[in-house]
């Protein structure tokens, strides 16, 4: 079989590409311990008050140690459920300090949301029977807007939250 000199150098070049991807994901899965997020707690969807973290009390905002903070929040039918103030008002806006290690943890009982605080690096995948987590620094101060960004049904777009870091 004879191979024109251009297939060669094209043939060579595909190769070297898929070498050098496999090489490049191989070194961030093995080596630097990049993984895509696991789903390694699972609760049942249609009991999420019996785990600890997304009882009505443990809601929201809980500062866990100087500067650490963990948001627990329940997704549902166009809500996001950060608990209620001492009004028994819905709570839709926190407020954590500019520097601080946020732990935000999400669960939903009906059907897939997304969670994403837009400006941020967060953004996740909610399904139901499952905890998602995902801990970052709040590094820039300002209000950041929390959408669902996966169709959820007629309602999704008023599925919205505030997230405000301050000096």
């Amino acid at each position: 079989m004879h191979l024109h000199k251009f297939e060669k150098i094209w043939l060579v070049f595909g190769m070297a590409s898929l070498a050098l991807f496999l090489l490049i994901t191989g070194f961030a899965a093995f080596w630097k311990g990049t993984h895509p997020q696991s789903h390694i707690e699972t609760i049942d969807p249609q009991n999420v008050e019996a785990h600890e973290a997304f009882k009505p009390e443990n809601l929201g905002l809980q500062e866990v140690a100087d500067g650490k903070y963990t948001v627990n929040i329940v997704a549902s039918a166009f809500n996001y459920d950060f608990g209620t103030d001492a009004d028994g008002k819905a709570v839709k806006r926190i407020r954590v300090p500019k520097g601080s290690t946020v732990l935000f943890q999400i669960t939903t009982k009906d059907v897939v949301h997304g969670f994403q605080v837009a400006g941020t690096n967060v953004n996740m995948m909610v399904e139901p029977g499952h905890v998602s987590r995902l801990e970052t620094v709040m590094k820039n101060t300002g209000e950041f807007t929390v959408v669902c960004n996966e169709y959820c049904g007629v309602g999704h777009h008023q599925m919205f939250a505030v997230v405000e870091v301050y000096e």
